[in-house]
């Protein structure tokens, strides 16, 4: 199952519920550049990374991109990254995609791909969580963490990320780890933190241009850094 279409503002209607616990062990890619970039470039080794990932990232995925009239469009697709035909993305100045490794091979539907939208943010997530006491509405953990972000943006998008970010590591019992990138107008907002498998959940970033940032270095790339943990950042 594929959905492709123009991103469009939506509510969600689901009620508050527990996060409990959360383990979305996700590849995510960010990428922003002045000029426009062809997609399949970084979709292609995105892919592989993906692909080649101790951790299956096989449960679908999904990428938001701004066509030239600056809209944001959204696809999803249920079946791996690995497998799609990256030519049929237009080039664009910012991109964002998630490849999805499912908590326990549940809730496999496509609905439940990110990136998540409000038709103002975009959201992708990885990480492990355990013991969350934070209620909240939202499908899946990652949709909740998403929305209780949103409860704290008023208009300072980074201001937002760390007092949520800092309320879910004091109501949590474990963070093994916990990266988010929130996209809102021509703003890249990142959060990073770990206390374990710290090669899995660092995430790397290149500053070319264009800006990359991914849960990975593209192979036989050089050139990029390491995001520190515990960082919560803007670009």
């Amino acid at each position: 199952m594929t959905i492709f279409f123009e991103l469009v503002i939506s509510e969600f209607k689901n009620p508050q519920s527990a996060i409990r616990n959360l383990e979305d062990m996700c590849r995510l890619l960010a990428v922003r550049s002045e000029e426009p970039i062809i997609p399949a470039d970084y979709l292609a080794p995105f892919a592989s990374i993906a692909r080649n990932s101790k951790e299956y990232q096989g449960h679908g995925w999904g990428c938001v991109w701004r066509d030239s009239d600056q809209k944001w469009l959204i696809y999803k697709n249920i079946h791996p990254v690995w497998e799609d035909d990256f030519s049929r993305f237009p080039r664009t100045s910012l991109l964002i995609a998630h490849a999805r490794s499912a908590f326990e091979d549940r809730d496999i539907v496509v609905e439940n791909n990110m990136p998540f939208t409000d038709g103002e943010r975009i959201f992708i997530f990885n990480g492990e969580l355990r013991g969350v006491k934070i209620k909240e509405q939202g499908r899946i953990g990652a949709e909740k963490i998403f929305n209780f972000i949103r409860r704290f943006d008023d208009g300072d998008t980074l201001a937002a990320l760390k007092k949520a970010v800092g309320l879910i590591r004091n109501r949590t019992r474990s963070i093994r780890g916990m990266n988010i990138i929130l996209v809102r107008e021509n703003g890249i907002y990142l959060s990073s933190f770990f206390t374990g498998d710290k090669d899995y959940f660092t995430l790397r970033y290149k500053e070319g241009p264009p800006l990359v940032i991914c849960s990975e270095a593209f192979p036989s790339e050089e050139g990029w850094q390491s995001i520190p943990n515990g960082m919560v950042r803007a670009w």
